[in-house]
């Protein structure tokens, strides 16, 4: 399976050595104006680079609260909450976009999570790091030890990610009649974040891409479960 290139769509390196280069791909694919939330926002980069570059409205859900203090400092709409349990509340279509990066990993219920945010958002974008990457494959095979790196920087003892996936584990989980999702984008990034070549098989991109990012529509009305 492949996906057709966009013209439209650019996608250039961080300009920022400070700013994940998903949060840079991300901002691009938000259209300008649009009403976006930002679901385990952290310290509030990706809200604060939408609403400079995209001129959003921008809302956040953050676990920590080192992280709603970030945003709050930032001078963003940020409130404390459990993306695993708060999210029910949320009304249908309320919000144009509602963006997941690299948060996926560390629910507790993935799929009712994703269910949840194609039930509040007209399109879902979501951000993850390839499990299945090469490297990580290299590190299991010859030092039989769990994998590190900068998108998954944890000891196997102290990460917070409790659910790894691949690239194609995620493309196989939206497929999934109850979640049923329409893939409107997709697109792998290689370890200096450049993208790969977007006709690509998925198993290439499962192989060589450090992390991925979709862009998701629901295509059914799924009611998703509460608890």
């Amino acid at each position: 399976m492949t996906v057709a290139a966009d013209p439209r769509l650019t996608i250039h390196p961080a300009s920022d050595s400070n700013t994940r280069v998903d949060l840079e791909v991300i901002a691009q694919l938000v259209e300008p104006g649009s009403r976006v939330l930002d679901v385990g926002c952290g310290n509030g980069e990706l809200l604060q680079l939408l609403a400079e570059t995209r001129g959003v409205d921008g809302r956040g859900i953050e676990l920590s609260q080192k992280g709603v203090n970030g945003c709050v400092a930032r001078g963003l709409s940020v409130i404390q909450g459990d993306a695993d349990r708060d999210l029910v509340y949320y009304t249908d279509q309320s919000f144009d976009y509602v963006i997941l990066s690299q948060t996926l990993q560390a629910t507790q219920a993935p799929k009712e999570v994703i269910k949840h945010l194609l039930r509040i958002g007209r399109r879902v974008i979501i951000s993850l790091p390839n499990f299945g990457h090469y490297g990580f494959r290299l590190q299991i095979l010859f030092r039989g030890r769990m994998p590190v790196s900068k998108f998954l920087s944890y000891s196997w003892y102290d990460t917070p990610n409790i659910h790894f996936c691949t690239i194609r584990d995620f493309i196989e989980l939206t497929k999934e009649p109850d979640v049923n999702a329409e893939m409107e984008k997709a697109m792998a990034l290689n370890a200096w974040g450049q993208k790969m070549w977007l006709n690509a098989p998925w198993w290439f991109w499962n192989l060589f891409g450090e992390q991925a990012v979709f862009v998701l529509k629901g295509r059914l009305s799924h009611p998703a479960s509460s608890g």
